[in-house]
């Protein structure tokens, strides 16, 4: 007699039960929204934003179903999308910089579901949206920033030879040195040469003027192409790392012609956070403070972030910048107050323990640099609203303190702000600084509009194929059929279950990973058929039933791992909508065994296990 025992009935009713609830969520739609938060990390959503936003929508007779304050933002709940694009549209024309206004699609997943876990299937962007950002990376600045080195690396250079100069600057991306004879100019000119092709392997083009004893010098095209590549290469990792830290599933971080990177985001929960992180261009410099003996054109005067009307006066020559930190974490200094545990690599203890070893006593001062973007309200010759926005550098001092000892690798900051302004930098750090500026060129929330299509081709693929194969068992292997087409639906709620827990983002090329599963599940219980009907010739039909299934499950191991191995293959190399399709196949493959195997033989067994058959019709 064909028989399952008791605790294999009981695990299949347990696996069938998880993956139904786990399932479940995926029926509850999910309703329009917006998030709200202020721009400054610093400071929390409160009753009077709430207000503001209320009322601002009130006066312009906009509907809404919910407006509330939930973890530092304002959320606000819409029956449809035509009211929530309307909504963004007037407040973001109202708040203008102080607010970041972010549209996403909340959730309606009963609590109780919540509290076992349960949360709806991630879709990617071209299924169900998600946040989409086009950067562009400011080239200019990267050059400007190499030829900041470049002149301190030669003001050095000329002070130590006792040339004679009489000024040195940066003008129009190119470097200018006029010395006060012709000698000096010489022996410039010497060392210029000498040095070709230039410092760090950056080639540079001179340009001669004898009779008022100046040079130039600028980067070459080949050198600037290797600045560009660099700055976007590196903005590419720092990105990366950025999204990681993060934790969105299935991103898309990719370069776009010359200068440009796409970052997308699907199916994120929390856009507000996703675009301060990202779009955070935040870097520290670690300067000294400028003394008596300092000459005015070796500093420069910034104010503090947490006092704008203090200021201090700066040494120009940068110790170390952020893209030394190799570690960076927060805590409490002895006063409770926020601090930031800064590790930095080799070249940046040096550096650090060079500047400091003979400074101490003297205060070194931690600069915070932010590429920030001003937004305006303007009318363009057709007299509509357009906001305009204009990229600006700020720098600020957020910790300014005596050097006690010689610094190297480890050491703190402190006057850092909040808790949660001292874990953003920290995840800033960690992440890596940009190499360059970056500046929004496009930046949009994608909604479910856009994959609406998709979706319904998708499913209607999945129906369609899914009931042509139902038709196909049910009416070839009769009740083994049944069985069949049973075990292949409960296949389904298991992948759709198993990616919710996992928090596994379904796309496009998912959908087919779906549709070739189904396959793979019929093909599965196809090779058992099969075997029991090569039995049956030679056995008596419960024999040939139980032999069925144990002699096949040898071929359908053999050729479910190898497909799984192709799929694993297809994850770790894979980007983006390959991973999309390589997670939902391997899925699709494990529960397909555990169906064909387990699901099919329970149901025929619960049928023909305690008959006494004499014939066998499959």
């Amino acid at each position: 007699m064909n028989r399952f025992s008791f605790s294999q009935y009981l695990l299949i009713i347990i696996v069938l039960v998880l993956g139904f609830i786990y399932a479940l969520p995926n029926l509850y739609p999910t309703q329009p929204s917006i998030q709200l938060a202020y721009t400054d990390t610093g400071k929390s959503a409160d009753q009077s934003l709430l207000n503001e936003v209320q009322s601002t929508l009130d006066k312009r007779n906009v509907e809404y179903d919910e407006i509330l304050l939930r973890d530092n933002k304002i959320v606000l709940k819409f029956q449809n999308i035509d009211q929530q694009l309307e909504s963004k549209t007037i407040l973001q024309n109202k708040l203008l910089d102080r607010v970041i206004v972010a549209l996403y699609l909340e959730p309606t997943t009963p609590d109780w579901l919540k509290d076992l876990g349960g949360k709806p299937l991630k879709l990617g962007l071209d299924l169900s949206g998600g946040v989409h950002f086009l950067l562009e990376v400011d080239i200019d600045t990267a050059q400007q920033g190499r030829l900041e080195l470049l002149l301190d690396t030669y003001r050095k250079t000329f002070k130590e030879e006792r040339l004679k100069v009489n000024s040195s600057s940066i003008k129009d991306l190119k470097l200018h040195f006029a010395f006060q004879d012709r000698e000096s100019y010489n022996k410039a000119l010497s060392k210029y040469k000498t040095d070709s092709p230039g410092i760090n392997g950056l080639q540079y083009v001179i340009t001669e003027r004898p009779s008022s004893n100046t040079l130039l010098l600028e980067y070459s095209d080949i050198a600037l192409r290797e600045i560009r590549d660099y700055a976007v290469g590196q903005n590419l990792v720092t990105l990366r790392n950025r999204v990681n830290e993060l934790g969105v599933s299935e991103p898309i971080v990719q370069r776009q012609g010359a200068n440009r990177i796409v970052v997308q985001l699907p199916g994120v929960q929390d856009p507000t956070a996703a675009k301060k992180i990202i779009g955070k261009t935040a870097n520290l410099e670690f300067r000294l403070e400028a003394n008596s003996r300092t000459s005015p054109l070796r500093k420069e005067e910034f104010s503090f972030k947490d006092n704008e009307y203090a200021t201090a006066s700066l040494e120009k020559a940068v110790v170390v910048t952020g893209d030394r930190v190799t570690n960076a974490n927060t805590g409490f200094d002895e006063s409770g107050l926020s601090q930031v545990n800064i590790t930095l690599d080799m070249q940046g203890g040096r550096a650090m323990q060079k500047a400091t070893s003979g400074n101490i006593g003297r205060r070194l001062a931690v600069l915070f640099v932010e590429q920030k973007s001003k937004s305006e309200l303007i009318t363009d010759a057709n007299g509509n609203n357009i906001i305009e926005q204009t990229s600006y550098i700020e720098k600020n001092i957020i910790s300014l303190a005596t050097i006690q000892a010689v610094l190297g690798t480890s050491f703190r900051i402190t006057g850092v702000g909040s808790p949660q302004e001292a874990s953003e930098l920290a995840l800033l750090l960690r992440a890596g600084a940009l190499a360059a500026p970056m500046k929004f060129v496009e930046e949009r929330t994608v909604g479910p509009s856009l994959g609406k299509e998709n979706i319904e081709l998708g499913m209607k693929s999945i129906v369609i194929g899914l009931t042509l194969v139902v038709l196909f068992m049910a009416f070839y292997y009769r009740v083994f059929g049944l069985a069949a087409n049973i075990s292949l639906f409960i296949n389904l709620v298991l992948i759709t279950g198993i990616m919710s827990l996992l928090g596994a983002t379904l796309t496009l090329p998912g959908i087919a990973g779906i549709v070739l599963t189904v396959g793979m599940a019929v093909d599965a219980n196809v090779l058992i058929f099969a075997r029991i009907r090569e039995e049956l010739k030679e056995k008596d039909p419960q024999s040939a039933i139980r032999d069925g299934f144990s002699r096949a499950f040898i071929t359908i191991l053999d050729a479910n791992i190898t497909t799984l191995i192709a799929a694993l293959i297809l994850y770790v190399i894979g980007t983006g909508p390959v991973k999309g399709f390589a997670i939902t196949l391997s899925i699709g493959i494990i529960t397909s065994m555990f169906t064909a195997i387990m699901c099919t033989r329970a149901i025929v067994n619960l049928v023909y296990g305690n008959k006494n058959i004499k014939e066998l019709k499959i």
